[in-house]
């Protein structure tokens, strides 16, 4: 990687003769490899190597990106033209500016442990496959296979800007999923299990993963439909984590400053239980969104969005810092061709004391959802609406399995009410331990 520190210093140089006040460069360098098998048989075997480089130049506060993936040094000329020409017909963005460098000490990729050497071969990737696939058929009850995948990822990365910043760092991704069907015609039920890691030996076995996805596509035939009502509502890890989502896009600084966001006035105040934190943390070791420094060039901080229930952070890029007046933290992301947008990194939900069963055990009739269908949420009023699927939770156990209906509410509402279990597991990079929320409604039969 460090081979291109001259050819991206040098792309910044050309674009200062050229009349940039200011510019940024970032380079990738990708590889994927995937393997799909359905029924014991490759029906997919896909392998794809990219490099792109990607220019943003400010002609004072005029700002344009572009990106080229033909990266001879011929040009490079023409790249630094396109963005010159482009960003003088644009219209000023009053905060357009690079940021100044971090104050703050630089970590060095290494410690984050982001890059694994290990690649498996082909024929390799293909036996874990099947293995996944096999793992889940062979549990009695499981009727077909939707096919069991392996996958590999490689990305190099490396940025440098007209202020002086030059870093680069490499991240690797090892992942096993397979989805099975039980039960037959209308009756047939589906569901899956995965598992990504940075690191290949952390990945779970393939017996793991596949009886993982027998087991919860079994307990999901037969399935009723609820009654509607208003009921309190458990969450699964898989789907509790989208809860954490839904408020990481309403912290998120871009919102903030363009007024579009439910929580756009409740910095400092309570909007969860006092026993609530939410962390976003960018230096977790071999995190799947860990990262040594931004799209920008600042060290990121890790951040307690929420602290004990209080709205404590926004996710800032330099750009919304400026419009809010504030220092940006750090969480900037961009691709080659596009600009930077704050975003989060490894975030979570601390967890509580109470084990699941202990969360749900006052529950006489409530609702257990492993599944979200589609998406209804307005991230400018808070409105929530989703279709779901799960189970009854009747005298404090979960009891049959339900689809076809939907939950309704506002997060502000829901956030006021959240509790949560203590089996917080880092299996995604949005990430929640089971979560209880009561008084949600649901639209049944």
């Amino acid at each position: 990687m460090t081979d291109h520190k001259d050819f991206i210093k040098n792309l910044i140089l050309k674009a200062e003769k050229a009349g940039a006040t200011d510019a940024d460069a970032i380079y990738l360098e990708s590889t994927s490899v995937g393997v799909q098998v359905r029924n014991g048989q490759v029906e997919e075997l896909e392998r794809s190597e990219s490099k792109t480089i990607g220019l943003r130049v400010l002609v004072n506060k005029r700002v344009s990106t572009v990106s080229t993936t033909d990266l001879q040094q011929q040009n490079m000329e023409k790249l630094v033209e396109h963005a010159i020409s482009m960003a003088k017909i644009l219209p000023e963005d009053p905060y357009a500016e690079l940021p100044a460098p971090s104050e703050k000490n630089y970590i060095e990729p290494q410690k984050l442990d982001l890059y694994d050497p290990t690649e498996q071969s082909t024929k390799q990737m293909i036996e874990q496959a099947k293995a996944v696939e096999t793992a889940a058929i062979t549990i009695k009850g499981i009727t077909n296979s939707m096919g069991g995948s392996c996958s590999y990822g490689k990305t190099a990365m490396t940025l440098a800007n007209s202020k002086g910043f030059f870093g680069s760092y490499q991240r690797t991704s090892h992942s096993l999923a397979v989805c099975v069907l039980a039960g037959t015609g209308t009756e047939m039920q589906r569901d899956y299990d995965f598992h990504s890691s940075v690191h290949l030996q952390d990945l779970q076995s393939p017996k793991i993963i596949g009886e993982n996805a027998a087991r919860k596509t079994l307990a999901k035939l037969n399935p009723s439909k609820p009654k509607t009502g208003i009921l309190s509502v458990v969450f699964h890890p898989r789907v509790a984590n989208s809860i954490v989502s839904h408020l990481a896009s309403a912290l998120n600084g871009h919102a903030i400053a363009k007024g579009t966001s439910f929580l756009k006035e409740k910095m400092g105040q309570f909007v969860f239980p006092e026993n609530i934190t939410i962390i976003d943390n960018p230096y977790k070791i071999r995190g799947l969104a860990s990262r040594p420094f931004d799209a920008e060039g600042l060290f990121p901080q890790e951040l307690k969005l929420v602290d004990s229930g209080k709205i404590a952070n926004w996710l800032l890029d330099n750009r919304t810092a400026k419009q809010l007046g504030l220092q940006s933290n750090g969480h900037a992301t961009r691709g080659p061709s596009s600009p930077p947008t704050p975003t989060t990194t490894n975030l979570y939900i601390q967890p509580g004391e109470q084990t699941p069963e202990e969360l749900m055990k006052d529950i006489s009739e409530g609702i257990y959802i492993t599944e979200l269908l589609g998406s209804s949420v307005n991230i400018v009023t808070g409105d929530y609406s989703r279709g779901a699927s799960g189970f009854m939770i009747r005298n404090g156990k979960i009891a049959e399995p339900i689809m076809e209906f939907t939950l309704a509410g506002n997060l502000i509402d829901m956030f006021s009410k959240l509790h949560v279990a203590n089996d917080l597991d880092f299996r995604y990079t949005t990430n929640s331990p089971t979560l209880r929320i009561d008084e949600i409604s649901i639209a049944g039969q």
